[in-house]
């Protein structure tokens, strides 16, 4: 009568949880067999009862060829497996639903289990079932909790075995790499000390590596880290200078070997502690694939590995984990690459091809013509979590001169790309890291979660992509992680795109953590209108920025006379000019405003595009502007505040105009004007500036000579007897043709609550009534000084006022005031008066 049976196979020392065997799994017709230990031992030790219900350990069989079928031999040759049968009956009692069991069970060796658990009769002492709950296990075993076998151990399996959602995945075997530390180090340890004592013998090597090791994939980790450190790849043999070494012992003596060395001696090795092992020949995309050729009916030039684990096949590759060849310099490059112990099959398929379907591992087995078209990946683009959105294929045609490629990122990355003529090989002696970009062929943004990168091929033709990228945490270079082939029939006529050495366009990555929140423009590109460009960025704390900004054909001294930032608590703002036609990048570098010491760095970088009016030449801002324009952060501190233009730029059609703000510290104050000198001019153009303090009121007076474009220069003396600090520069754009007059010429004694209300300017009329207002607080007497002194009156508004005749030949009038008894008069202004002969 046909029954299903469960077949247990122990595999110490490996130590595993027990899966909870449904109700559906024993019938009340099936039955268990049992060896060695007797049912009424079980119930004596509590093993089997309703308060300590357990479950059978081991492969379910349910037809008699899968029961028949010998079970694989223990690793390392370990003692026969204990069985047991007990009466499905006898058993129905102790087997619950699964929601409903509260103990789990473990099988570990002696070495292994606490002393305290309760061992079985003396028959069974070599090898205990033991009843633990989940709490006892997570404390006891806590080395054990990353390392994750599954239920398939013992089950001889085929390729094929494992049904569709079952499979295990590397991370189901172990969390991370880390729970190998002790085992590699041991291997590498080993591994020197054999070398240096000459020891070729692979069994010897074997037993070496693996003392210590408590499970299979234990051992199957010290085989792989003593191959990738202990063989390098044959470059010589591979290019035919010298002989290819294949067998195992020549490969450990010469400690190097091609790919077949590598699988070769990692089956011997594997066989030498029971795990079975098979070389899998395959096509790959490593050294010498041609990018573009057909695989088809072409013979294979790779071999690796596949091993059974728990029941289950999984790929590995010690010739790839072992490093890269060089092939500019014809040489090896050691660099351990975890990635090839135990790829998941459908990260492996894209670089490697088997010649046998079955040993593909998937689900949904692809083409060769597929695996052709898949685009390459490096170890790298895995490890850093990336994924591809977009191309699917690794060729790609340019639709009106463009194409597009498209990564996904879980965690924080930077990336770069490179675009090269097309080579046919793949690996071809370029760099797989990379510092920067300098590539102008192409436009990469990096958003939130993705990566856009927009290929612009200068001329018809094949071109190589490769893309970099590294964790935005580290300043590692950054690492080649996948390829493309961009083939181009017709460019896109455009003009030349500056190079961008940092990276990507748009917001950095790292702009948020350096302070920036957002931006008013974005990654794409930005079309300038009229040759004028704004950008706002929002900060999150108080930065300092500077600008740079870059055009093909722009000299970096007109280029600095582009820009004028303003920098405000929580807004930077960077006023652009465009003085020629094409591409520009403006990058922008930030530091924390208190922290000095600190160095800029970049935060963003843009991409402006002006193809209608640009600015001319003597449009741009004016020379020597300083990195602090319009009011700001600067200002706040020093206690200027409430100024009636909030902005850096200041436009005026009349010629002049009147900045106020408030001085609450009541600091001494200077300003200056400039613009660019193209004339020498017969009055100064500090003649042009006036400021009237009234309490902590200031109002600066301009009065612009000429059109043109003007830096209003605001200084503070911010300690006692210090120097003077620049506050703020405004730019004054005056398109006014009519020349402003000068004001008067202001001396010391001209101070805080003196105020001027006529003449409001500096030169005048010869022949003239003059008529003077002034208030100046605290004066006993107050005097217009030219041919004669003409005292003025003091009105009921406590302004003095007055009319005075401006002379024939005099050249000046001098206002004068006298304070308190002292009969000596200071002089407050002068004014100059035309001269008849200046007018013929």
């Amino acid at each position: 009568m046909s029954a299903k049976v469960a077949t247990q196979k122990f595999s110490f020392p490996f130590s595993c949880a027990a899966r909870l065997c449904q109700q559906d799994e024993v019938t009340q017709t099936g039955c268990i067999q049992v060896k060695a230990l007797a049912l009424h031992d079980l119930q004596e030790n509590h093993i089997l009862s309703k308060q300590s219900p357990v479950a059978v350990i081991g492969a379910l069989v349910h037809n008699e060829n899968q029961a028949q079928e010998s079970p694989k031999p223990p690793p390392g040759g370990d003692v026969a497996p204990a069985q047991i049968l007990v009466c499905a009956k006898a058993l129905q009692s102790a087997v619950l639903p699964r929601q409903n069991v509260s103990e789990k069970l473990t099988v570990e060796s002696e070495d292994q289990r606490p002393a305290a658990k309760r061992q079985l009769s003396s028959e069974s002492a070599a090898r205990t079932i033991t009843v633990v709950k989940k709490s006892t296990v997570r404390k006891e075993a806590e080395e054990q909790r990353h390392l994750k076998p599954k239920a398939y151990l013992g089950q001889r399996a085929s390729p094929c075995t494992v049904a569709a959602g079952q499979r295990s995945r590397r991370k189901d075997l172990f969390t991370s790499s880390d729970v190998f530390h002790r085992v590699d180090s041991h291997v590498i340890r080993a591994g020197a000390e054999l070398k240096e004592k000459c020891v070729y013998d692979v069994k010897a090597i074997v037993q070496s590596i693996t003392k210590g090791t408590r499970n299979e994939l234990e051992r199957l980790r010290a085989i792989w880290v003593w191959l990738c450190h202990n063989i390098e790849y044959d470059v010589s043999g591979y290019l035919g200078h010298s002989e290819k070494l294949s067998s195992p012992e020549d490969v450990i003596a010469a400690g190097r070997g091609v790919c077949c060395g590598y699988s070769n001696l990692c089956t011997e090795m594997c066989r030498e502690v029971g795990i079975e092992c098979q070389e899998v020949p395959g096509h790959s995309k490593g050294i010498g694939y041609r990018q573009g050729q057909s695989l088809r009916n072409v013979k294979s030039d790779h071999l690796w590995n596949a091993v059974l684990l728990g029941g289950q096949w999984f790929l590995l590759d010690a010739c790839w984990g072992a490093g890269r060849v060089d092939m500019e310099h014809e040489s090896f490059v050691k660099r351990f690459d975890d990635f090839y112990f135990l790829t998941d099959p459908e990260e492996f398929i894209d670089s490697h091809f088997p010649d046998e379907e079955k040993w593909q591992l998937l689900d949904t087995p692809i083409t060769v013509e597929e695996f052709e078209r898949r685009v390459f990946k490096t170890s790298a683009f895995f490890t850093m979590g990336l994924r591809l959105i977009q191309p699917h294929h690794s060729h790609i045609v340019t639709d009106d001169g463009e194409a597009n490629v498209s990564l996904g990122f879980s965690r924080p990355t930077t990336f770069t790309h490179e675009i090269t003529q097309h080579q046919d090989l793949l690996h071809c002696g370029s760099s797989e890291q990379k510092e920067s970009s300098n590539s102008s062929y192409g436009l990469l943004t990096v958003s939130h979660r993705s990566m856009r990168l927009q290929l612009l091929p200068p001329a018809s033709g094949a071109y190589d992509v490769k893309v970099f990228a590294r964790p935005e945490s580290t300043t590692a270079p950054l690492i080649w992680v996948c390829s493309f082939t961009v083939e181009c029939p017709t460019p896109r006529a455009m003009e030349e795109i500056p190079e961008n050495p940092f990276l990507s366009w748009g917001l950095q990555p790292v702009a948020g953590s350096l302070g920036v929140a957002g931006s008013s423009q974005g990654s794409e590109v930005a079309e300038v209108e009229e040759g004028v460009f704004e950008l706002a960025l929002k900060t999150s704390r108080p930065l300092m920025v500077l600008c740079e900004l870059v055009h093909p054909e722009l000299e970096a001294a007109v280029a600095k006379r582009c820009l004028a930032t303003q920098i405000q608590p929580n807004v930077l703002t960077c006023h652009v000019l465009c003085p020629l036609h094409g591409f520009y990048r403006l990058s922008v570098f930030v530091r924390d405003y208190e922290k000095t010491e600190v160095k800029f760095q970049n935060a963003a970088n843009f991409l402006l595009h002006c193809k209608g009016k640009v600015v001319s030449p003597d449009e741009l801002f004016p020379p020597n502007l300083g990195s602090v324009c319009g009011p700001g952060t600067r200002t706040s501190e020093a206690g200027l505040s409430k100024f009636s233009h909030t902005t850096a730029l200041v436009s005026t059609q009349q010629g002049k105009c009147n900045i106020t703000f408030h001085n609450q510290r009541d600091l001494e104050l200077h300003t200056v004007l400039s613009r660019e000198e193209s004339k020498t001019a017969a009055i100064p153009l500090s003649r042009h500036l006036f400021c009237t303090y009234t309490d902590s009121k200031v109002t600066v007076s301009v009065s612009l000579p000429d059109p043109g474009v003007y830096r209003l220069g605001l200084y503070a003396r911010l300690t006692p007897g210090g120097d003077f600090n620049p506050m703020c520069d405004f730019v004054l754009r005056n398109s006014c043709d009519q020349p402003g007059p000068p004001f008067p010429c202001v001396y010391s004694a001209w101070r805080n609550g003196c105020v001027l209300f006529e003449p409001r300017v500096g030169l005048l009329e010869p022949l003239s009534w003059v008529r003077f207002r002034v208030r100046v607080p605290g004066a006993q007497r107050v005097s217009v000084v030219g041919e004669t002194r003409t005292d003025l009156k003091l009105n009921k508004s406590r302004v003095w006022e007055g009319e005075v005749s401006s002379g024939n030949g005099l050249q000046q009038l001098k206002l004068a005031a006298a304070s308190g008894e002292s009969s000596d008069m200071a002089v407050l202004m002068t004014f100059d008066i035309k001269q008849l002969d200046r007018e013929v």
